[in-house]
């Protein structure tokens, strides 16, 4: 079985998502801490999570001219929560298309793999990226530390 399967273009299509910004400035971040106190907040609102735990990676030039990353969880719910708090912010629909997608199958410490992939092929094909990612966790065997991911990274709109 193939460890990485390539499509260079997929749509990424999330419906009822839960949004929770991770703060970069903090020191000691613990990412599991975040997704439980999303996965809780939903509860407490009613609501289901459905689907995995999708990241969203952001990179871009900050004021001060300098490279800056920001990343968000996004979780899946069976239905729309209203008046939702700060520091989370709900979407009902979220689509993006026209990304290049990755399948990855392996340990988890070799992820960057499908990221190589993507960019070596847009390299390759004069494809411009926005700088942008989403990885949707599909499956997670601890034992074997090994994962299932979906990578997408949406193709920059051609002038």
């Amino acid at each position: 079985m193939s460890k990485l399967q390539y499509n260079p273009n997929k749509i990424l299509k999330l419906q009822n998502v839960l949004i929770g910004k991770m703060n970069l400035e903090e020191e000691n971040v613990d990412f599991n801490l975040i997704i439980e106190k999303m996965q809780s907040y939903i509860k407490v609102k009613g609501a289901t999570q459905i689907g995995p735990l999708i990241q969203q990676t952001k990179t871009f030039v900050n004021d001060a001219e300098e490279l800056d990353v920001e990343i968000n969880f996004l979780l899946q719910c069976n239905n729309y929560i209203h008046n939702v708090e700060s520091p989370y912010r709900m979407e009902s629909v979220i689509r993006v298309p026209d990304c290049m997608y990755c399948r990855y199958m392996g340990p988890e410490n070799k992820l960057k793999f499908a990221y190589d992939k993507i960019n070596l092929e847009a390299f390759e094909n004069d494809i411009e990226l926005t700088g942008e990612s989403y990885i949707v966790f599909v499956e997670q065997n601890e034992e074997e530390g090994t994962i299932v991911a979906d990578v997408f990274m949406p193709k920059a709109k051609e002038e």
